[in-house]
């Protein structure tokens, strides 16, 4: 019996290690256009990366298809912006970066993470 609780332990160590410290695959996106569709479901964002153009005007379009209470808001700390996102429904966020540098996206808890390279 000690044995079996022991590996039902081990067993949930490792998945709390693989679902908040592992990195999951995200995909990454060079944009030429003004309108960016961003998904957030199962823990990420995809895409997760994106390249705009320093000086013109994009609209992130989020759609939130996670329940999870973590992805209910995400947060630019570069921009001082947050934006709570709905279940099931579209958020658009206009920005237009005008300095060249990176910007971080996130959920409040920084469990979901994604960035702009502005160039």
């Amino acid at each position: 019996m000690v044995i079996l609780i022991n590996l039902l332990g081990l067993l949930l160590i490792a998945f709390i290690v693989w679902w908040f410290w592992i990195p999951r695959k995200t995909s990454s996106i060079e944009v030429d256009k003004d309108l960016i569709e961003i998904t957030v479901d199962n823990g990420v964002y995809t895409p997760a990366h994106l390249q705009l153009e320093a000086g013109k005007p994009v609209t992130l379009r989020f759609l939130r298809k996670d329940s999870s209470p973590c992805a209910a808001l995400v947060v630019f700390d570069e921009l001082e912006l947050s934006e709570e996102l709905p279940i099931g429904k579209t958020k658009d966020i206009v920005l237009t970066l005008d300095k060249p540098g990176k910007i971080h996206f996130a959920c409040q808890m920084k469990m979901y993470r994604g960035d702009i390279a502005v160039v």
